[in-house]
């Protein structure tokens, strides 16, 4: 692989460069700017796995996804307590005004006669009370199971978005060092033709060339200018994306390879791992399980459920506001529930959770078809970028002799000035298109390693502490009571 160096890694892809003084300063210049602002005195270079590190610990998208996966842990303790027991205190207390009318035989005159009383108190009382679900159907049994799987399959979520943060920082460091380069080589190329066009305007005031060859060269200028504003408005864009995605802005980035020592030997073991490995094709799995335990809560909704509840509690001033009267009380019972039809929601339900579960089952299907076009368009764009490489150091050297003969030739004047302006527009267009493919390589391999479901701060051996999405989970998920979070909050 010494043949396709990564971008920035060595001088190499332009060691066989021999031009006049003119592409020298060229050569120079693009060289030099493959370090972002390299001029800052004391400036400490930024690594690629830096920037990875970076992306990792602090990207806002990914913070955001672990703080998801926490929230679903508590969906574990929350099916718990389907079999918990559960207590409540319920107090009640007002003013009660009441009064009585009891017949009292008949008066004097025949007529009915009636003795009343009236009676005013303050009736309070209060009850404890205590139930516990003895037999559910299997209800809860399976809504903890299915929290389970819903929380593996947000950790796989999780998994793929750090696999996505890591592809996009490797990208957005390789895209600030490809722009950086281009913008450098346009700047110098800008200062090659206003040598040329100094040289043709010379030659014209001594009758070597027409006018016309002087505006060929101004016109070469102008579109030069044009490309490196071009180039620095591209480089803007990429140090925009570097800052929203690692956190910071570039500063002095340092030479950067790819992965490739860390991919399969062969595509057909590639497809493998990732059907394996992919953190979508583990998550879709989970999916699965979700969705066939969802079915299996749904059916408890026709199976008996049984339940005993417990209450005490005193009453005050509670028959018919009689002062000074006291009650207590003690009850225990158990409830016995049949369920036989409830206006049949529960068999739709039960039939929509089956259609679910068909429905994730193809979608898993999908994203197995869906991870093996990307590993075999990765490895694709992977091998295209080393093809490019060897291609495109073949086309440099090339162009350096194909300018360094037109302008001895032009020298004769067996050559024109547009000869020489194209031979070193071709040259640019060489280097150019060198830069892209050493970036596309080294960004391919990243997307590669992806999609086979091994992007990870392991496998990159980066200086980070690896986040333990599991450490949370087994913090809440036997938690009875308590409303402060693990963190203290």
């Amino acid at each position: 692989m010494r043949d396709a160096a990564p971008i920035l890694r060595s001088h190499r892809p332009f060691r066989a460069l021999r031009l006049c003084e003119p592409s020298r300063a060229m050569l120079a210049a693009g060289l030099a700017a493959l370090f972002w602002q390299a001029s800052a005195v004391g400036a400490r270079a930024e690594t690629l796995n830096g920037a990875l590190a970076r992306a990792y610990d602090g990207n806002p998208d990914l913070n955001q996804s672990r703080a998801n996966v926490r929230a679903r842990d508590e969906d574990a303790p929350k099916a718990l307590a389907g079999m918990r027991p559960k207590a409540s205190i319920t107090a009640n207390a007002g003013p009660e005004y009441a009064t009585v009318k009891i017949p009292a035989g008949r008066d004097i005159y025949g007529s009915r006669a009636y003795s009343s009383d009236e009676f005013v108190g303050k009736p309070r009382g209060a009850a404890f009370n205590v139930s516990q679900t003895l037999f559910d159907g299997g209800r809860t049994a399976n809504s903890v199971r299915q929290a389970e799987s819903s929380v593996l399959s947000a950790r796989a979520a999780l998994r793929q978005t750090e696999q996505s943060i890591l592809q996009s920082a490797a990208t957005a460091y390789m895209n600030v060092l490809r722009d950086t380069a281009i913008l450098g080589l346009r700047k110098s190329n800008v200062s090659v033709l206003e040598e040329q066009l100094r040289l043709t305007r010379d030659r014209f005031q001594v009758g070597e060339v027409t006018r016309t060859d002087v505006a060929q060269a101004e016109a070469s200028l102008a579109q030069a200018n044009s490309d490196v504003y071009a180039a620095q408005g591209v480089l803007k864009i990429s140090v925009a994306s570097y800052r929203q995605v690692v956190g910071v802005e570039p500063k002095r980035l340092e030479p950067a390879q790819g992965v490739e020592q860390l991919l399969p030997k062969s595509l057909n073991e590639a497809i493998t791992v990732a059907l394996i490995e992919n953190p979508a094709v583990i998550g879709a799995q989970h999916q699965i399980d979700v969705a066939a335990l969802a079915v299996k809560v749904a059916e408890s909704a026709l199976a008996p459920t049984l339940s005993v509840t417990a209450q005490v509690g005193p009453q005050y001033d509670s028959f018919l506001g009689f002062p000074g009267t006291r009650q207590f009380s003690a009850q225990a019972t158990g409830n016995l529930n049949i369920p036989l039809y409830q206006g049949g929601s529960e068999y739709a339900s039960i039939r929509q959770a089956k259609e679910q579960l068909g429905q994730a089952r193809l979608s898993a299907d999908l994203q197995r078809d869906n991870t093996r076009v990307s590993v075999v368009s990765s490895f694709a764009q992977l091998e295209t970028a080393k093809a490019s490489i060897i291609s495109n150091q073949a086309s440099v050297r090339a162009a350096e002799i194909a300018l360094t003969g037109v302008r001895e030739e032009a020298k004769v004047g067996q050559r024109t000035t547009l000869d020489v302006l194209n031979a070193q527009l071709a040259l640019l267009n060489a280097r150019v298109n060198l830069v892209i493919a050493q970036h596309d390589r080294v960004v391919a391999s990243y997307s590669a390693l992806a999609a086979i479901g091994r992007l990870s701060t392991r496998e990159l051996r980066l200086s980070v502490a690896e986040y333990d999405s599991a450490a949370h989970y087994e913090q809440v998920k036997d938690r009875w009571l308590g409303i402060d979070t693990p963190d203290g909050r």
